[in-house]
């Protein structure tokens, strides 16, 4: 029983000296972000015949 409790002692000492360990550092330059950005779109409308007639007479577009 005795060599039961130091066999356990000693793996838990054991295993106490394998923990983990979380750095976190600043990066040493700076973050750029680069923000050019082109967007082009293009919108294809169909109609019919007559709504089509219909703007070309109010000249809307």
């Amino acid at each position: 029983m005795r060599i039961n409790r130091m066999l356990l002692l000693a793996c838990c000492l054991g295993l106490s000296g394998c923990v983990p360990r979380i750095e976190i550092a600043a990066p040493k330059e700076p973050i750029t972000i680069n923000m050019n950005v082109k967007i082009e779109h293009e919108i294809h409308i169909k109609v019919d015949k007559d709504v089509e007639a219909l703007l070309k007479d109010q000249n809307l577009f």
